[in-house]
């Protein structure tokens, strides 16, 4: 039996995907020396390729993003958005495996820099199955005044979560730092 997802969900996956893969975009866009030095970081693309690679990059998300809001291409779209997705985790794996974690991922835009690591995979993951839920069918029942404000209000929840979870990964590993610091100053007690 294939599953049937609720128009609502469905619409919400959507529209926080579109704004993922556009602000991935744009900051991409940005800056796009920064990205390339990113992209030949991460040590898998030959030089003469980056600037290629790096504009062909951004291109598929923005298709991803423009093929989301397509209802006609909302399933093809969703595959090559947990394609795309999945690249990007199996470049952060490659290089965890080669021991390589201090290259930033490149996915906080250039102001922040956020060391790859095994929580972005599953990040990652997440993501891709949002993605791959976007090609189910959708139930036809039909939407009521309550479907725009549950719309809203889920896209705004999916935004401020992604939002949060990515503050923490980038400063995980300042606060790691600040811990290791931390428990090697002695510590003083006062004997009152």
């Amino acid at each position: 039996m294939t599953a049937v997802l609720d128009p609502v969900l469905r619409i919400t996956l959507r529209a926080a995907l579109v704004l993922l893969f556009v602000w991935a975009a744009s900051h991409k866009l940005r800056d796009r020396e920064a990205f390339r030095t990113t992209l030949a970081n991460y040590a898998l693309v030959p030089q003469r390729w980056l600037r290629s690679v790096s504009m062909l990059l951004i291109g598929l998300e923005l298709s991803v993003a423009a093929g989301l809001c397509i209802p006609a291409v909302t399933a093809a779209a969703a595959y090559a958005a947990a394609g795309l997705l999945a690249l990007y985790t199996g470049a952060i794996g490659i290089n965890l495996i080669r021991g390589r974690r201090n290259i930033d991922c490149g996915c906080a835009g250039p102001l922040r820099r956020q060391p790859i690591s095994a929580a972005l995979v599953l990040r990652n993951a997440v993501l891709a199955s949002a993605a791959l839920a976007c090609a189910l069918p959708v139930s036809s029942r039909a939407l009521t005044w309550v479907d725009g404000f549950t719309l809203v209000a889920s896209a705004t929840t999916l935004v401020l979560l992604y939002a949060a979870v990515d503050g923490l990964l980038v400063t995980a590993p300042h606060i790691r730092t600040m811990n290791r610091v931390d428990s090697h100053q002695p510590r003083v007690t006062s004997h009152a």
